[in-house]
């Protein structure tokens, strides 16, 4: 009954704001106010807001959501301890254990690179010190350029 009240009481309230917002020539934003104003309205009329009432204060309804949540954690818990183990001895494990995809299919199909390799250095070069000032040359260039 006091949940009637106060939505009937919102949309009354809602309904005023938005003859307020359209006398000020924005009907747009009116019309979307009376939209929001009367949808608290309209689940009062429809037996929304008893049908919630009456779950929200039931024992039964709050024991058959118990029921509900203690379902979904079996289903997780047993998809999550399937993921685990890879399915091993179920149908679906052994297809999924297959190869999707043929061997063959994995080669390059576009045949040999079009670019030599890199050929790899036989010594390292030991870095002097012109080498590290040429580095470091190139990045106050790129500092200088941006005006740092």
């Amino acid at each position: 009954m006091i949940a009637e009240t106060v939505c009937s009481a919102v949309a009354a309230a809602g309904l005023g704001i938005a003859a307020v917002t359209a006398f000020r020539k924005r009907f747009l934003t009116a019309t979307r106010i009376a939209a929001y104003a009367l949808v608290p309205l309209g689940l009062v009329m429809t037996g929304v807001v008893q049908w919630a009432a009456d779950t929200a204060f039931s024992p039964v309804a709050w024991a058959g959501f118990g029921v509900l949540g203690g379902a979904w954690l079996l289903f997780a818990g047993t998809r999550a301890v399937e993921r685990r183990r890879g399915r091993k001895g179920s149908a679906v494990g052994a297809a999924a254990r297959q190869d999707p995809v043929a061997p063959q299919a994995s080669a390059p199909s576009l045949g040999p690179a079009s670019r030599p390799a890199a050929k790899p250095r036989t010594k390292p070069q030991a870095a002097s010190r012109s080498d590290a000032t040429d580095d470091f040359s190139d990045i106050e260039a790129i500092l200088k350029k941006h005006g740092i």
